[in-house]
């Protein structure tokens, strides 16, 4: 009977401890449920053949049946040649498709076998086999007997045997026995060359270091290989001279470099500086793209950035056909489930060079990724690895980590690394220096309040596992904390206090004085910047801006202001302009803020600290003193050591504990995050969903007929709304009544730091005179919209079907708009993205307004959000980012609309 997809049992996706058997009814499952489509590439044998079986992603692969019984087969897919299951996804298609195609035919294929004589590889002796049927060979054409399989298997074929097979696993078995024998000749026909003086010693128009000579060889001669120096030892140039190499030996006509798009003039740069072959840096819409990957006409050098390998990297394959794929800053796929990473191993090429500092930034599945692109056969599928380096709690998630000698073992042919201290004696000296800066009062308010919510979301997930809401809520409070341990400017333009600018300016006041000296200053965002340009610019300091929101050929006119101009003594960066850059004419690099992890901090100090750098490098980190910022050195530490273990098998492995999964997580954040009372709600009941109702309500039952009204009002200025309780008589008293009910409700006056929600209780005397001078045009009213929580309003007149319209007319442009950014997002047009943003949220607000019955917002501004802020919920804070700063990030604006335009808006 068949098994329908309900019927395959899967574990769920959270436990690790899977076992084969399960691994196969995955594949099962996706057979089933994918759109995969199989062709029989040979109608005379509709069961023991070869097929045809086009994926989802495009990708076409050949797959072989040979017996049913037994389950051989073959697939040229990545997850065939390294699960060791014997099947793979498109397997299973084929295997269904027959089964219920020619039912009668697949169970007597099942139980007779195959009669075809199928010769296959066995490379345990470094020969062909017959798998089947031996009995129908002659001793003489036997392959297993000969002894070379390329002449065995060139005697078979001439012979014509009827029924003969040879696999479609021979043909890459016996191209990877050839290359290894070729590099092996290669490499000794070079080097003899080198020494006679037929061919230079370098590759490149400037010679290259010993060991950088070395870095060249690994590259050429690997085939596949990782490059894991540390930043400032010229990765870049060792991978330009390898490419040179491989032409000078004829085994590359072009090359595609595959770079952070803020990289790719630095390596045009650096092509001018040491190569003579062309080179085409590929910019523009996709058909000029396309233009591009034409092979006929491609220069030696193609260079692209990530994003355009999103949509482009099948097209690569069959147009530009690529015979060296260089991933420069590969950390960017050190996520296997990211979109970046999937699209990046479709690239097809013979030769393929990783360049990366920092193989492990987090995890060790960081590196199984970055070889997996080389060789998915190195460690195997991810399901192997979990089961081989990690060991399981007893739900079958990660608890600490095991065999890292074995995993360093396994990646070392492979992977070449070098430190700067072991290769750069001569590298000038590198001081670090901390300067921990008090947060000033406002950031301390500030602070406080997201330091409460992450504490009150810690405690939740004591109890249960946090919802993917609160998870999010979670990770912007942490943000939040760690932008306001810059400046309150980062989320509230009007708050431009920053304490680490005055300790800032004492150390530019003191570069200023030095002529020679420039300085690299980084931070996390871009408003943060924003304040260090004004200080430059008091100081009276020129400076270079490379932030993510600057065009891609604008960035190559702000580097070279920096390198080749005396007067721009600045350099003021994101980090986007972390990796890559060879900035070496700066001495001083000062963080003003902590990233997440190590390796980006070295990076970042990497930009001047490196290779041809002649002074010493002074590092200096501002940190915020009792902070998250000053918790996180130690977090900082742990992660390095992990990294310095599996690569450099540094330390003690056995000591290396594994810092995620969500009960280490918790224990981090409980370190990083001071100790905060998390008040206690009176009734044991969650927090209902329209607050300022239930602030109402209780206030009702407490004071009877004492309470006249009760209404929530938004004033024209500012994002909070204020709770107005109209009482008969003793206001002071009831304010004080009433306070820890509001506290309980909205925290410390407060349901979100950028819309907090007041108190304001009056007596009816008060609330009377103050309506009798608005009446009298003494007095002006500033609500921009009210409604009524007591006595409970009138229902509103419905919407007319003109209203409807309107609304729905508004909604469907903001979903096209929204659509135009991401199209535009794709192509890198940043201009037209932000554009087309700030379009949809207009529109949006437009459709909202109208089915609110307030007046419609006439242009997008700040003032249009707040009265409608309870229905963008959480997405507020990303909305105001975006409409008083629109270069900021338009990603997390998209999200919040698409959630405002699914919900309906709720009557006031």
């Amino acid at each position: 009977m068949k098994r329908q997809p309900h019927d395959i049992k899967v574990p769920p996706a959270h436990d690790w401890r899977t076992t084969d058997e399960d691994e196969i009814n995955k594949r099962r499952l996706r057979a089933r449920t994918e759109a995969l489509h199989v062709t029989n590439t040979d109608a005379t044998h509709p069961i023991f053949s070869n097929f045809r079986v086009k994926s989802v992603s495009g990708m076409t692969y050949a797959v072989e049946i040979r017996d049913v019984a037994q389950r051989q087969f073959a697939c040229d897919c990545p997850d065939f040649r390294s699960n060791g299951l014997a099947t793979c996804k498109h397997i299973e298609a084929v295997l269904l498709q027959l089964e219920a195609r020619y039912r009668r035919l697949f169970q007597q294929a099942a139980r007779d076998g195959s009669p075809r004589i199928d010769v296959v590889p066995d490379p345990d002796r470094d020969a062909l086999r017959i798998e089947r049927n031996q009995e129908q060979l002659a001793d003489g054409l036997r392959p297993d007997r000969a002894g070379d399989p390329v002449a065995a298997l060139e005697l078979l074929r001439q012979a014509r045997v009827p029924g003969l097979r040879i696999s479609q696993e021979v043909g890459p078995w016996l191209d990877a026995r050839r290359q290894a024998e070729e590099r092996k000749l290669m490499r000794r026909d070079y080097e003899a060359k080198v020494q006679t003086g037929e061919w230079p010693p370098h590759e490149t128009l400037v010679p290259l270091f010993p060991y950088q000579r070395e870095g060249m060889l690994h590259l050429a001669f690997t085939e596949r290989a990782l490059l894991a120096d540390e930043m400032g030892l010229g990765k870049t140039i060792q991978a330009i001279a390898a490419c040179a190499l491989l032409h000078r030996l004829g085994n590359a006509q072009r090359v595609l470099v595959v770079t952070p798009a803020s990289l790719k003039t630095e390596w045009e740069e650096q092509i001018q500086k040491f190569t003579a072959l062309p080179y085409r840096l590929v910019f523009g819409a996709r058909h000029n793209r396309l233009a591009d990957y034409t092979a006929a006409t491609a220069p030696f050098f193609t260079i692209v950035n990530y994003e355009q390998m999103l949509r482009d990297a099948l097209d690569v394959n069959t147009r530009l056909r690529p015979d060296i794929v260089v991933l420069d800053e590969a950390q960017r796929i050190k996520n296997w489930n990211t979109q970046t990473a999937q699209a990046i191993k479709r690239l097809r090429s013979r030769y393929a060079f990783i360049l990366t500092g920092t193989p492990i930034e987090n995890r060790i599945d960081e590196i199984r990724s970055l070889i997996d692109f080389l060789n998915p056969g190195i460690l195997g599928p991810l399901f192997r690895f979990n089961r081989e380096y990690y060991e399981l709690d007893d739900r079958g998630k990660p608890a600490g980590y095991r065999n890292l000698d074995k995993l360093h073992a396994r990646i070392k042919p492979f992977m070449l690394r070098r430190h700067k201290v072991d290769v750069e004696t001569e590298l000038p000296e590198r001081t670090e220096r901390t300067h921990f800066v008090p947060l000033s009062p406002e950031q301390q308010n500030r602070y406080a309040d997201h330091e409460a919510q992450v504490a009150r979301l810690v405690s939740i997930a004591k109890r249960r596992p946090l919802t993917q809401q609160e998870q999010d809520k979670l990770m912007r409070e942490l943000a939040m904390m760690r932008m306001t341990c810059d400046t309150n400017y980062i989320l509230d333009p009007n708050d431009r206090s920053c304490p680490k600018l005055v300790e800032l300016k004492k150390v530019l006041e003191e570069c200023r004085d030095n002529d020679s000296t420039k300085v690299i200053i980084f931070s996390e965002w871009e408003r943060m910047l924003e304040l260090v340009r004004d200080t430059c610019d008091q100081l009276g300091l020129g400076y270079a801006w490379h932030t993510g929101t600057v065009p891609q050929r604008r960035r190559r006119a702000e580097i070279n202001a920096f390198k080749t101009d005396p007067r721009c003594r600045v350099f003021l960066s994101t980090d986007s302009g972390s990796t890559g850059l060879n900035l070496q004419n700066a001495s001083v690099v000062i963080n003003c803020d902590l990233p997440w992890n190590p390796a980006r901090l070295e990076q970042r100090i990497a930009r001047a600290w490196r290779k041809h750098q002649t002074r010493a490098v002074t590092v200096i980190n501002l940190v915020a003193e009792k902070t998250i910022e000053h918790r996180m050195l130690g977090t900082l530490a742990a992660k390095q050591a992990l990294a310095e273990g599996v690569l450099d098998l540094r330390g003690d492995l056995k000591e290396i504990k594994l810092t995620s999964g969500r009960q280490s997580f918790l224990a981090k954040l409980q370190q990083l995050v001071a100790a905060v009372p998390v008040a206690q709600p009176s009734r044991s009941r969650s927090l209902p969903v329209d607050r300022a109702q239930a602030f109402c309500d209780h206030a009702r039952d407490l004071l009877h007929a004492g309470l006249v009204r009760c209404e929530e009002r938004y004033p024209l200025d500012g994002p909070h709304s204020v709770v107005v309780a109209v009482v008969e008589h003793n206001a002071a008293l009831w304010q004080e009544k009433l306070r820890p009910v509001h506290r309980e409700l909205f925290g410390n006056g407060q349901s979100d730091p950028l819309a907090p929600v007041k108190l304001e209780v009056i007596d009816r005397a008060t609330d009377d005179a103050i309506n009798r001078l608005i009446e009298a045009g003494l007095i002006t009213r500033t609500t921009r919209v009210m409604r009524s929580l007591h006595p409970p309003a009138e229902t509103g007149q419905a919407l007319t079907d003109a209203e409807r319209q309107q609304a729905a007319a508004h909604r469907a442009k903001a979903g096209r708009k929204l659509k135009l950014a991401a199209l535009f997002g794709q192509e890198d047009f940043p201009e037209e993205t932000r554009q087309a943003v700030l379009e949809a949220i207009h529109s949006t607000a437009r459709a909202i307004a109208i089915e609110l019955r307030l007046p419609e917002p006439a242009e997008v501004n700040d003032t249009l959000l707040p009265p409608l802020s309870r229905h963008w919920g959480e997405s507020l804070p990303h909305l105001r980012e975006f409409v008083s700063n629109p270069t900021g990030n338009w990603q997390p604006v998209t999200a919040a609309l698409t959630t405002a335009l699914q919900t309906p808006p709720v009557a006031r």
